[in-house]
């Protein structure tokens, strides 16, 4: 018996092969049916892995939260289910942007947020990173 779900199983050897890393991972976890963790999502398109909005920060936040909104309904859920999010931003000058992009997505659903200012990302085209916890409601409620 599988206790999770894994969607969008794939390997950084493919996806990074600058990199030089073999890690399995996933871009969704859904978790005992109830609970779904999105990996961080950066301006990336999932099928093509091909960076967008290069030097846009805005820009790659859209495309961010458009592959959360995606995976969140691969998994069974919708951005309305999001509890908590966390936003990395590689400058503060990014914040006012960035947020304004996830306000946006999010309208109407408060989530808890955490934002991070870092010095880098996993790679140097990337402003910003965005991840998320959502659930799938318990249908008999």
């Amino acid at each position: 018996m599988t206790t999770h779900t894994r969607i969008r199983k794939f390997n950084t050897k493919d996806t990074y092969p600058e990199h030089k890393l073999d890690n399995d991972l996933c871009q969704a976890v859904v978790a005992k049916g109830t609970m779904v963790f999105v990996r961080g999502q950066v301006g990336q398109d999932l099928v093509s892995s091909e960076s967008v909005a290069i030097g846009d920060a805005a820009g790659q936040t859209e495309k961010a939260m458009a592959n959360i909104e995606m995976l969140l309904k691969e998994a069974g859920s919708q951005l309305e289910h999001v509890c908590k999010i966390t936003i990395y931003i590689v400058d503060p000058r990014y914040r006012e942007m960035v947020y304004r992009v996830v306000g946006k997505w999010l309208k109407g659903v408060f989530p808890v947020s955490t934002g991070i200012v870092v010095s880098a990302l996993a790679r140097p085209e990337w402003l910003v990173e965005v991840d998320a916890i959502a659930v799938i409601p318990d249908q008999s409620a």
